[in-house]
C-alpha cells in the first residue's frame, strides 16, 4: 500500500493539530504519510519532497504551519498537486499570522486554506478532491456526511429531553 495523501507539518509540535487529519484518513481507510519538514530549516528537503510527490503517487498534500507559515506555499510552488494549508495557532497572534501567510499566495501558486487548527476539514477537503475521480471514495464521503446529519438529529433529540423550569 502506498500513500495517496501526504500530511506535512513544520515541526512535531504541530502533531496534536495535524493528528485530526491522520485520524480521519485512518477512519476512511485512505493511505497517507506524515512527515515534519520546515520551509526555513530544511528548504532543500521540502523542495525534494514537493518535486517528487507526483512520482510517488501522492494526490493531495496537506501542510500545517504556524507563524510565518511558509511551508504550504513553498510546497505549492514546487508541485502541480493541490495543497491544502492548515494554519496552526501560535502563542502570539492566535494563528492569524499563519492564516494570512497561507491565504496570501501570488497568482499561479494557489493554496487552499482551512480554519486555524482545521486539520480535520483539510482531510475532508482532500477526500472530496480525490473522490471526484474515485467512486468508492465518493460513497464513503456520502456516508460520512450522512453520519454528520444523524449526529445533529440525535443531539436535538437529547436536547428535547432537557428539563428546565422556563424551557418551552
Amino acid at each position: 500500500m502506498s500513500p495517496i495523501v501526504s500530511i506535512i507539518m513544520g515541526s512535531t509540535s504541530d502533531l496534536p493539530v495535524m493528528e485530526k487529519a491522520c485520524q480521519f484518513f485512518e477512519e476512511m481507510e485512505i493511505p497517507f504519510e506524515v512527515n515534519a519538514l520546515s520551509a526555513h530549516r530544511t528548504p532543500a528537503e521540502v523542495s525534494d519532497f514537493a518535486r517528487g510527490a507526483v512520482a510517488r503517487g501522492i494526490k493531495v498534500i496537506i501542510a500545517g504551519a504556524g507563524m510565518a507559515a511558509a511551508l504550504p506555499g513553498v510546497i505549492a510552488a514546487e508541485t502541480p498537486l493541490p495543497v491544502i494549508g492548515v494554519p496552526i495557532k501560535g502563542s502570539c497572534l492566535e494563528g492569524l499570522d499563519a492564516t494570512f501567510a497561507i491565504m496570501q499566495m501570488p497568482p499561479g501558486i494557489p493554496v487552499a486554506t482551512v480554519a486555524i487548527n482545521g486539520a480535520q476539514n483539510a482531510a475532508i477537503l482532500a477526500m472530496q478532491m480525490m473522490a471526484l475521480g474515485d467512486e468508492a471514495l465518493m460513497q464513503k464521503l456520502i456516508a460520512y456526511k450522512a453520519g454528520l446529519k444523524k449526529k445533529i438529529v440525535k443531539a436535538n433529540e437529547e436536547l428535547a429531553k432537557l428539563e428546565y423550569k422556563f424551557k418551552c
